[in-house]
């Protein structure tokens, strides 16, 4: 399926690895031109060449800095001709006891999972209305669904962001100009960032990280992890011509693990 998008931009945010460098390599694939940003220096180049390589018809920047910061949005806006496509996402704040969190906790927390992405959105969107064209997808978390103990910073801050995009998203003037905005949200996916919990979890337990991902694994009726590949290839379709019917919604990828009916 030829999705339409072929020679738009799209600014990619922690691109250089896991779910948003799946969702640069299928946007990529699409011929998106894209602006990649994440902090660490070297995996975002090393993003870049690996792009470049398999999609030689597309142009591929790069911006290293923190998305989380005025400046690190600023310099990321200002190297994209005009943002077509924004992926939204950002590494999820630590698990712990809210009884442990202090202010400055809950404030990095919300900085990174729900008001940074609100100032891109903010930086972008009427642009996008003027233009008759615009996908904002926001990758979030299952935890929105289903919310995880430990996890009290995440479930706060993405919910926040929730609620903020079903009513944006729901604005005549960016609907009906073919503006969508949505959350893709992922169960568990095989990435640095579940192996690294994963281990966390091992050491508690007396386990080996192996034993602790097998345990995850048997909990979800897929009876495997999600790939970043196709993590990546549905927010294409959400970034499509073809996708212009879905607006303030929240799609749940994670292998059937949620157990709701809705």
């Amino acid at each position: 399926m030829d999705m339409g998008i072929a020679g738009r931009w799209a600014l990619v945010c922690a691109a250089s690895k896991g779910l948003g460098r799946g969702c640069a390599e299928a946007l990529a694939a699409e011929g998106v031109n894209l602006v990649i940003t994440a902090r660490g220096v070297d995996a975002l180049q090393a993003a870049a060449t690996a792009l470049r390589a398999a999609h030689p018809g597309i142009e591929v920047r790069t911006v290293a800095g923190d998305i989380t910061t005025p400046e690190g949005r600023a310099t990321a806006l200002a190297a994209c001709p005009q943002v077509d496509i924004l992926v939204n996402n950002a590494g999820g704040p630590p698990p712990g006891d809210f009884r442990d969190w202090d202010r400055a906790a809950w404030i990095a927390a919300l900085d990174a999972n729900m008001l940074t992405p609100i100032e891109l959105i903010k930086a972008v969107v009427d642009g996008m209305a003027e233009r008759g064209f615009g996908r904002i997808v926001n990758i979030t978390s299952g935890a929105v669904k289903a919310p995880i103990d430990i996890l009290g910073l995440s479930n706060g801050a993405r919910s926040g962001l929730t609620g903020f995009v079903a009513g944006l998203a729901r604005q005549s003037k960016l609907a009906a100009a073919n503006v969508t905005i949505n959350n893709l949200l992922p169960g568990v996916f095989d990435t640095d960032r579940v192996r690294n919990t994963s281990m966390g979890a091992a050491a508690k337990l007396g386990k080996t990280v192996e034993e602790v991902l097998a345990q995850r694994r048997a909990t979800i009726p897929a009876q495997r992890f999600g790939t970043a590949d196709e993590f990546g290839a549905f927010c294409a379709f959400m970034c499509s011509a073809h996708a212009a019917y879905l607006t303030g919604q929240n799609i749940l990828l994670d292998g059937g693990a949620y157990p709701g009916t809705f």
